[in-house]
């Protein structure tokens, strides 16, 4: 399901049995909101969480921002009629965890048309168990309704008996599998959370290393880790006027019938062209979003 590039540095779980947090939602700076009805939700609320979730998504008011709703797995007693909600409640996506496999996302997509969902809404794969991982390929590439990937790293953690460790060692190669198998299928994958919400340095420092990865942005936990996601996962003003002066150099050369540009002493060709392009385009992408929330 390849669309236009949207914001994605910031994805914000917010709890589906919480009126109030999602009422809160609705003036926070996230670039997407999952409202969450599974791991935030107790199983005696999950029933009630639905049916607010559903009344949420019928109110709106949350502008251009992305609405995404984690169901509960599909082998549990909650997971259909989640889905069931959801495909008529009309989110953006429905994020199911701990897919293992494409045919649990062929499932979920056969579950939402025999629903009557709408062919825009999406399917996003929570991955979190290590033979998702071994899996993410063929589950990138599972179904047109496929629009991203989101890391769990918590979960992951947990299955691979390890440890959280800085510079997440142990789920380096996780992380890299899972971008591989997105930047492949033309997805969007986004790394997991920092736990530590009051550790604004440490934050900084896992989105740094995010971005650097190639992630598109981070899912978070508190409303307090948003400005460093939006910041860290942004383009810089540096960066961007760069790319406005790579991407000019390169119009004029290639007027002037040739292949290569100069910016600063430094080579300009096609694929730094594309990079350029890209990064206005999240820019621009961005500014409408903020004037769509202003």
């Amino acid at each position: 399901m390849a669309t236009a590039y949207r914001p994605r540095r910031s994805m914000l779980y917010m709890p589906g049995s919480k009126p109030r947090a999602l009422e809160k939602a609705r003036g926070l700076a996230a670039d997407a909101l999952i409202l969450d009805l599974e791991d935030a939700v107790p199983p005696a609320e999950k029933n009630a969480a639905r049916g607010m979730v559903a009344d949420t998504l019928a109110e709106g008011g949350y502008g251009a921002r992305e609405l995404i709703v984690r169901i509960n797995g599909l082998d549990t007693e909650w997971g259909a009629a989640d889905l069931a909600m959801a495909a008529k409640a009309g989110p953006d996506a429905i994020l199911i965890p701990k897919v293992e496999s494409a045919a649990m996302v062929r499932d979920a997509a056969e579950m939402l048309d025999k629903a009557g969902a709408s062919a825009d809404i999406a399917i996003w794969a929570m991955m979190e168990t290590p033979l998702g991982i071994l899996n993410a390929l063929e589950i990138a590439q599972s179904h047109p309704r496929m629009a991203g990937m989101v890391m769990g790293t918590n979960d992951l953690v947990k299955e691979l008996q390890a440890t959280h460790a800085p510079g997440r060692a142990p789920v380096s190669t996780s992380l890299s599998l899972c971008l591989l198998a997105a930047r492949t299928s033309g997805l969007s994958c986004i790394d997991g959370v920092y736990n530590a919400f009051k550790d604004d340095d440490g934050l900084r420092a896992e989105c740094a290393d995010g971005r650097s990865r190639g992630f598109d942005g981070k899912t978070l936990i508190h409303p307090a880790q948003l400005a460093i996601a939006n910041e860290c996962f942004g383009p810089t003003t540096e960066a961007l006027a760069e790319a406005h002066e790579q991407l000019a150099a390169f119009q004029a050369v290639e007027a002037a019938g040739q292949a290569v540009a100069v910016v600063n002493g430094r080579i300009v060709e096609n694929l730094h062209v594309e990079t350029a392009k890209r990064l206005i385009a999240e820019s621009e992408a961005i500014e409408r979003l903020a004037a769509d929330a202003s």
